[in-house]
């Protein structure tokens, strides 16, 4: 287009001149034209090349032709006239010059005619017509000289925004290249700026921005003073001392290193980039080294470096080993503040196994501290007066002992990935706590109230512990008067401190309402026993002989077909967990149907856990069990119209991870008479003889099976013991410790009260003034309220915006202060407002955005105005 605009104005002109002339001379002297010549629209006038005809030549044919028109077209400069052989025709001819450089004005749209200087001087740059379209996108009329090549920068470098920030984001970024492991050479975009003449004005861009001048300026020195700075102005004590001649000294344009190291860490398209090249200047300056004796706090709002991550790490490790559970409370902002930070954020860096590394790393601190603190409340160890209250302090914090060591063992799993050691002291200190003090303490507390005479296993009852085996009649059946439809999720192997988890996710979801109950499981707790005992029946019973199966009501139990057939006699029907939300909404209802009642069966624990290969990824399953279940719940809600959803289990598991040696063997010797089946957890048969040294009974008590031949006797090893340790001893069941007999019995309704509906917290700004004078900005902010089963935490980045145009860093900050004490909910926030001009009467804004949804949730007018604490 801008072509044709040459063309026609370059015509036009032509055509004016040849209203009073025959013949005009045009000497294009640099040749910017010679492409348009044949093109132009200029009647009937004969054009002749100068250089390619000779000069008589051209004299005949004018004279030849009087009425002819002619445009003498030269690509060289008019001669002088004493060697101008066309000189008697040029003084009675007309002289036309193009003037590109007003005409590349008036295309770009450009108002200053002062700038005709500065367009010439770009006319490589603005030869092609591709690069002048896109260029004159960005331009605005009263751009001047800097602004123009600022944009000319932006079209070079293929950038969608021209302000310096994002031009040098840019081009920082292009040192990258994946896979190595130091800066690179400057990306190709570069030479081509440097062909264009750009080279200059792009370091006094970066002067004005940053206050960055060298004699020798190049990119990957740009980058590690702009590091460097983002690193100095974020510590709490001083930069170290072999950094500082590379800190940028502007006492106001460095400021700007921090906001566009913020800028770059965020980008979705870029935090790749910025996560090789910081750790190559780590590298290179030697930055863990450096930093080797500076302490979480000295850190704490540091993001520059990852090197960083693993100081703090590495300190707050040491604080855990140290003080034990007495570091928690002290260490607990601090965890929850790196949290916040760039490293741990794997909203932004979920793919990457450093991220993943560090945010599991402060999961494992957290757990830990948790840990050794619960530890500490029981220093006086562990005990129960009768089984009553075994079962009330079991289900009201000792089960955090096995939720907290499973936190920390998962959280270190995904640590692993990175080779890092630097969980493997507190690994150890954890399973010694858990292994070689928690589990065998409760073990002998546990048996205190299991054996003898009056213990558990007379009766096989303890008060607020509903029989596994009344489950159906005590929270299915009695329930179907209320409500038109029961689904049932039992999840095989889903112990109680999972549930308690589950229940706590579940309370956040809208409408939810969930309540954790519990049942004792049937003895031995083992799978084909506790899911008979789970389906509605009037009778449970073993069939005669050594099968050792279970008959519900007479009839098999042990596949899924079966427990169909028994369900449908009561309304009912089974279905796997996979294969219903297969189904999904439409033919998930088809399935349900009329039916009142829906057994969903679930299988991931027991299904890791109890084969040798895999154990080790028990703590795994239960994580993805979590996931799963959530899911399952939800799906029935939302999509099937439940109202009412069960969730339980057939039986819990014991499960650590290290290797058991001999001491945690019951010594069994030959197996009994009458022995049917041995596993780890128990042995079953009939008729077996009286032992001491183990747990006996028989299921007619302990799982409600018929009397006599429908009953088989069994023998437990005591405590956390094993009878034999092939096919992997690590997790088991069988046996009535509680963490393998207190199964979860969780409750979910949807309700349309409002007790039930949840929101999320407010997050509101502390104090009056409303004016930013400073480049650095401190501000606090309050959480509404305490956080509850109602009311959720949310993570804010926080940021000050012209329009939507960021002018500072951003800060992440979550919100989930459970305290009732206001102060106890301020968070504090530092801020580094971009250098420039601001108009003071303006408003600016300070936003907050969910750093999940990306939905607003804070805006507040600012005013900005530098220019007072410049003045000082």
């Amino acid at each position: 287009m801008a072509a044709e605009l040459n063309e026609q104005r370059i015509g036009e002109a032509l055509a004016a001149l040849f209203a009073g002339a025959n013949i005009i001379f045009w000497h294009d002297a640099d040749g910017e034209f010679a492409d348009v010549l044949d093109k132009l629209q200029i009647g009937q006038a004969d054009v002749i090349r100068l250089e390619e005809t000779p000069a008589l030549a051209i004299k005949r044919r004018i004279e030849s032709s009087a009425d002819t028109r002619f445009l003498l077209y030269s690509n060289r400069p008019e001669p002088d006239p004493i060697s101008d052989w066309l000189l008697d025709i040029r003084l009675r001819a007309q002289s036309f010059r193009a003037d590109l450089t007003s005409i590349r004005l008036e295309e770009l749209g450009l108002s200053s005619v002062a700038l005709a200087p500065h367009i010439r001087a770009r006319s490589k740059f603005l030869a092609a017509e591709t690069r002048r379209n896109r260029l004159k996108r960005l331009l605005q009329p009263m751009d001047g000289e800097s602004d123009v090549d600022r944009k000319m920068l932006a079209v070079t470098l293929r950038s969608d925004e021209a302000d310096p920030l994002s031009l040098t984001l840019k081009l920082l970024s292009g040192l990258w290249e994946p896979g190595h492991t130091a800066i690179g050479e400057p990306p190709k975009e570069w030479s081509d700026l440097a062909g264009y003449g750009l080279e200059p004005p792009f370091w006094q861009m970066i002067k004005d921005t940053f206050g960055y001048e060298s004699a020798e300026p190049n990119l990957a020195d740009l980058l590690r003073r702009a590091l460097v700075t983002d690193f100095a102005r974020s510590l709490s004590r001083d930069l170290p001392a072999a950094l500082a001649h590379l800190r940028l000294k502007h006492p106001l344009l460095a400021g700007n290193a921090s906001v566009l190291a913020a800028r770059w860490r965020s980008d979705l398209n870029r935090h790749r980039a910025y996560a090789g090249l910081s750790a190559a200047v780590a590298d290179e300056l030697r930055v863990g080294e450096l930093i080797g004796d500076y302490s979480a706090e000295d850190l704490l709002d540091c993001m520059t470096f990852a090197q960083v991550e693993r100081r703090v790490i590495h300190d707050l490790k040491g604080r855990v080993l140290q003080l034990g559970g007495a570091a928690a409370d002290s260490i607990q902002p601090l965890i929850d503040r790196r949290r916040d930070g760039h490293w741990a954020d794997v909203r932004l860096g979920g793919d990457n196994d450093e991220f993943r590394a560090v945010a599991s790393c402060y999961d494992a601190l957290e757990a830990a501290a948790g840990f050794l603190a619960l530890k500490e409340r029981h220093g006086a160890g562990i005990s129960f007066a009768n089984a009553e209250q075994a079962v009330q302090q079991y289900r009201a914090e000792l089960f955090q002992f096995d939720q907290l060591y499973r936190h920390f063992h998962h959280a270190s799993s995904q640590v692993e990935p990175m080779g890092w050691s630097v969980l493997h002291d507190l690994d150890a200190l954890i399973e010694s706590a858990y292994s070689g003090w928690f589990v065998p303490m409760l073990s002998s507390a546990w048996a205190s109230i299991v054996e003898n005479k009056g213990g558990m296993l007379e009766t096989w009852s303890a008060y607020g512990l509903g029989p596994q085996q009344q489950f159906f009649n005590d929270h299915v059946a009695s329930q179907l008067a209320n409500t038109k439809r029961v689904f049932v999720v039992i999840s095989d192997a889903f112990r109680y401190e999972a549930g308690e988890e589950l229940v706590r996710d579940l309370r956040s979801k809208n409408r939810f309402t969930a309540e954790l109950g519990a049942m004792l499981s049937v003895l031995p707790s083992y799978t084909a026993l506790g899911m008979s005992a789970l389906l509605p029946h009037h009778t449970l019973a073993y069939k005669s002989g050594d099968s050792l199966d279970v008959l519900v009501d007479g009839q098999p139990a042990a596949t899924l077909e079966a427990r169909n057939a028994q369900l449908g006699r009561y309304d009912g029907i089974a279905v796997r967990a996979a294969d219903l939300l297969e189904l999904g909404k439409t033919k998930g209802r088809e399935l349900v149907g009329e039916h009142r009642v829906i057994y969903v069966y679930h299988d991931l624990i027991d299904m890791t856990g109890d084969k040798q290969g895999s154990e080790g990824k028990t703590f795994d399953a239960v994580a993805q069990t979590l996931t799963e279940l959530g899911r399952i719940i939800s799906f029935i809600i939302n999509n099937l119209n439940g109202s009412m959803v069960l969730v339980t289990a057939d039986h819990g598991f014991l499960y650590q991870e290290s290797p058991l040696d001999n001491a945690s063997k019951a010594a069994l010797g030959d197996k009994p008479a009458g022995t049917l089946r041995a596993k780890k957890r128990y042995l079953m048969g009939r008729d077996l003889p009286q032992n001491p040294t183990v747990w006996q009974g028989s299921t007619a008590i302990t799982a409600g099976t018929e009397p006599g031949a429908g009953s088989v006797d069994f023998w437990l090893p005591k405590g956390a013991m094993r009878f034999h340790f092939a096919g992997g001893a690590r997790f088991v069941h069988g046996s009535a410790m509680p963490q393998e007999v207190i199964v979860p019995l969780i409750t979910v309704r949807v309700s349309e009260s409002e007790k039930a509906r949840t929101r999320w917290v407010d997050v509101s700004v502390v104090g009056a003034s409303n004016k930013v004078v400073t480049n650095t900005q401190r501000l606090d902010l309050i959480q509404s309220e305490p956080v509850s089963h109602q009311v959720l935490p949310r993570t804010l980045k926080i940021s000050l915006r012209d329009g939507d145009t960021l002018i500072s860093d951003e800060a992440t900050v979550t919100f989930d202060s459970a305290s009732t004490v206001l102060t106890e909910r301020i968070k504090q926030i530092v801020l580094t407002v971009r250098s420039g001009a601001y108009d003071r009467h303006k408003d600016y804004y300070l936003v907050g955005r969910d750093a999940a949804t990306s939905v607003e949730v804070l805006r507040v007018a600012y005013r900005i105005d530098l220019a007072f604490s410049n003045d000082f």
